[in-house]
């Protein structure tokens, strides 16, 4: 059965960008102390995903500590730190040790203006600025599209090419309150992957317990990187869940860079769930023919 999945796509799978220490810790109640988001990032790491983003250091100096400990590491994984447009969080990153910087901004009129109180025309200018700012330190930079479910999608386009002409290397695409469903997240994303030369990410809210859905749905229409959070943690309904993705690519498509390695998500889904005070959490029983050797008497996730 897994062998018949596969023929369904012959491409790589996305590449994963795990936020669980930074969208993951935004859950209610949840605050992980520096030695969880440490070892939270090893295992992480050794769990195979390709970016770890590792929290907000313009949150203040327990958080800087925590990220400049993580960006030591020496990890197989980037170590990515996410900013606002302002120029003193990309300060605070490099003040971490951090040269891979995501920057985000509201793109929907929603957002924009009740939240914000400002315009397009701002919302464009502080991009460009905080990604020159960025690549002028030497930095590598991704940059992230806020409700861009709900954004006149050309403005949406229009900030995309923007960062992209300013040498960004990926633009997330962050359905920020789980309004999408998988038909219409297929065709919003095969519309931006079409547009644009880099890479386009896409980050899923649970609300209607679709995330994961819209997450393979992306995928399907191009995206190359899928954001995630161990257990799906994350504010309100929470986020498209690692482990599923990890499974469900392990089932369904090539690796993109060396396998996953599943056996250690049973270790890795309890300690986060034990850090975040959630010890109550069911894990699944992911098929044990998707699992090889020592891993399939792990297989408890």
């Amino acid at each position: 059965m897994p062998n018949k999945i596969k023929k369904q796509y012959s491409k790589l799978a996305p590449a994963i960008v795990d936020t669980t220490l930074r969208d993951g810790e935004q859950a209610p109640g949840v605050a992980f102390t520096l030695h969880e988001k440490v070892t939270i990032a090893r295992l992480l790491d050794f769990l195979g995903v390709e970016v770890i983003e590792a929290g907000v250091p313009a949150m203040g100096t327990l958080e800087q500590a925590a990220i400049k400990a993580i960006g030591e590491l020496n990890l197989n994984a980037r170590v990515a730190a996410w900013n606002r447009l302002l120029l003193a969080d990309l300060r605070a990153s490099l003040a971490c040790g951090m040269r891979d910087v995501h920057i985000s901004a509201p793109v929907s009129e929603l957002h924009i203006v009740e939240k914000l109180g400002k315009s397009r025309q701002w919302i464009m200018d502080c991009l460009a600025r905080a990604i020159r700012y960025a690549r002028d330190y030497g930095c590598r930079v991704s940059v992230g599209a806020e409700d861009a479910s709900r954004a006149d999608f050309s403005f949406l386009l229009e900030y995309a090419l923007l960062a992209q002409e300013a040498g960004v290397e990926r633009l997330r695409f962050a359905d920020t309150v789980g309004v999408m469903e998988p038909f219409n997240t297929r065709r919003v994303i095969s519309m931006l992957v079409e547009k644009l030369a880099i890479p386009v990410e896409f980050h899923g809210h649970n609300d209607f317990g679709l995330a994961t859905a819209n997450s393979m749905a992306a995928f399907a229409a191009g995206a190359e990187y899928i954001s995630t959070t161990v257990g799906g943690l994350g504010e309100r309904a929470g986020n498209t869940c690692l482990e599923d993705m990890v499974m469900l690519f392990k089932a369904c498509v090539s690796p993109r860079n060396g396998e996953f390695r599943p056996g250690i998500l049973k270790i890795l889904s309890k300690y986060v769930a034990e850090a975040a005070n959630r010890p109550s959490v069911t894990y699944r029983l992911y098929p044990a023919a998707l699992l090889s050797g020592p891993e399939r008497a792990k297989n408890t996730v």
